[in-house]
Order: C-alpha cells, then sequence, then structure tokens
C-alpha cells in the first residue's frame, strides 16, 4: 500500500514539474512571451481566395500574425519584408505567416493577393469587415483607427505587433518593433528549443 501511494504521489509530482517546464517563459529579446497562452475569441474572416478562415483554421501549425493594410506607407511593407526572411529560413519550417488587413474598404482580395506576393507566395492575407475583424483584434489587445487626412483621404493607425500564435491557435507571445529578421530570427529559435513552436 506504501508503495502504491509513492507510486502515485511521484507521478503527480512528475505532472506538475512537466506542466511547470512547459509553461516557464522564453525569454525574448524583441517580445514578451505570455505566462500562459490565451485562446482567441470566436472569429471568421476569409482569404484572398475568399475561403473561410476562422479559429479551427489556426490549428496544427504556429503562425504570426500580422496587421495592416497595402496602403500604409513604411511600417508594414518593412515588417513583411522582415517577416518574408524570417519565414525563408529552412530552421523555421512550418510557420505560416498571416497578414490581416485593417483597410477592407480598400483592400480587395485581388489587392491584397498582389501586394502579398510581392513579399512571398506563401503569406495568407485575410480581410473581413470591422465587426468581422473585431474579436481578432480585442483577443490580441490590438487596435486599428481610420484617420480622415486633410486632403478628404484616410490613413489607418494600427497596433504594429507582430503576434506568434501556437499549434492550438492561442496567443503565445507578442514581437514589438523595431524589428531586424536576426533578432526575431533568434526569438522563435529560443521558442523552438524549448519546445514551444
Amino acid at each position: 500500500m506504501l508503495y502504491v501511494a509513492i507510486g502515485v504521489a511521484a507521478a503527480i509530482a512528475g505532472a506538475l514539474l512537466a506542466r511547470l517546464l512547459t509553461q516557464a517563459p522564453v525569454p525574448l529579446a524583441g517580445g514578451t512571451w505570455l505566462p500562459e497562452s490565451r485562446a482567441l475569441a470566436a472569429f471568421q474572416l476569409n482569404d484572398t481566395t475568399g475561403a473561410s478562415f476562422d479559429n479551427r483554421s489556426l490549428k496544427g501549425e504556429p503562425h504570426l500574425l500580422f496587421f495592416g493594410f497595402t496602403y500604409c506607407p513604411d511600417v508594414c511593407p518593412t515588417t513583411l519584408a522582415t517577416l518574408a526572411e524570417v519565414h525563408a529560413d529552412k530552421a523555421l519550417a512550418g510557420l505560416k505567416v498571416l497578414f490581416v488587413t485593417v483597410d477592407p474598404e480598400r483592400d480587395s482580395a485581388a489587392n491584397l493577393r498582389q501586394y502579398l506576393n510581392a513579399f512571398s507566395h506563401d503569406f495568407i492575407g485575410l480581410r473581413g469587415t470591422a465587426n468581422e475583424l473585431a474579436p481578432l483584434l480585442r483577443s490580441l489587445g490590438a487596435i486599428a483607427v481610420r484617420q480622415e487626412l486633410p486632403d478628404g483621404n484616410y490613413t489607418m493607425d494600427h497596433t504594429a505587433a507582430i503576434y506568434l500564435l501556437d499549434r492550438d491557435g492561442r496567443y503565445a507571445a507578442a514581437f514589438t518593433p523595431p524589428f531586424t529578421p536576426a533578432r526575431l530570427k533568434a526569438d522563435l529559435g529560443r521558442i523552438a528549443a524549448a519546445g514551444r513552436l
């Protein structure tokens, strides 16, 4: 009886230790590892082929997600160029890149696809109405606000972070600018080495 109790206690202790190790934070040079990954609110957008993309679409592979728009003058193209270099790294194979437009009024599916192809044909472009986008923005603590310009045009102010979604489609980490391919690859390498990618 004593051996059974010791065996049960050892199994429980082992399970608790394993859980603590898998939840230990990964030190990042250019971002923040969440103490515990967070589920995303239910959302449904469309990719550039018109196919539905929702929470289930995130399962099975890690994703880097970035909000932006094709009329963005500087932050979006430089971030996408960084993501293209990171995505090409064979050590990070299997990592998907999502670009979610915050300007669906101007970013048609065709425009979005053409824009992303300049960086990588593998990038997944997503779009939806402001109401469809809202749950995803809220889940990631991001903002997207239309700003009218004096000439009658407008621009979009938006959060410029890159979000890491794990294989379960949960929010695991956020990387903040300024971005460099070397620093982002190093951080993702640490996450992969910790078995969290």
